[in-house]
């Protein structure tokens, strides 16, 4: 993966965190279709040709009145009680999207665990440890960002832990 010139970062705040890091990553842009029918996350992972377990979502739940951010592969889903146990917390529901998109900055859909516009504790599904390099959302639809899982770990100041179901 090349590294990117802050000159080629005109963009996303995510590709500008990942520029000011100066962590190696790559930029995939492909053209989002609002008609496909799949999901966000499905039209990533086909649009690139990737292992959907490879390709991450970026999700927020409400833990215990708090915003944290769960990152799981596009073809499972989030399970909220292990997130919740993962942060230490008891009871966890999906964020109103609306509280999602304000407190990240980002589109649902282009919702990207790097950064974003507040700070929250970051729980990265422990399959991703398994690959090389994953891709999350490049902070819009139709563009993701491929690096590895430990550059991700690090950014967000996340941690790992099985936080996903099939």
């Amino acid at each position: 993966m090349a590294k990117k010139s802050r000159q080629d970062s005109q963009g996303t705040p995510a590709i500008i965190a990942l520029d000011r890091a100066g962590v190696a990553y790559g930029r995939h842009a492909y053209e989002h279709d609002p008609a496909s029918g799949l999901s966000y996350g499905q039209e990533a992972a086909e649009a690139l040709g990737a292992d959907p377990a490879q390709v991450l979502k970026t999700l927020l739940a409400d833990v215990d009145g708090r915003l944290v951010v769960g990152i799981v592969p596009v073809d499972g889903s989030l399970d909220l009680k292990a997130l919740a146990r993962a942060v230490g917390g008891k009871r966890a529901t999906m964020a109103d999207p609306a509280a999602a998109q304000r407190a990240t900055g980002y589109v649902l859909g282009g919702i990207s665990p790097l950064g974003q516009k507040q700070g929250h504790t970051t729980v990265l599904d422990e399959s991703a440890a398994g690959f090389d390099v994953v891709y999350v959302s490049g902070g819009r639809r139709g563009l993701d960002v491929s690096l590895a899982p430990d550059d991700l770990l690090r950014l967000t100041e996340g941690r790992l832990a099985p936080i996903a179901r099939a």
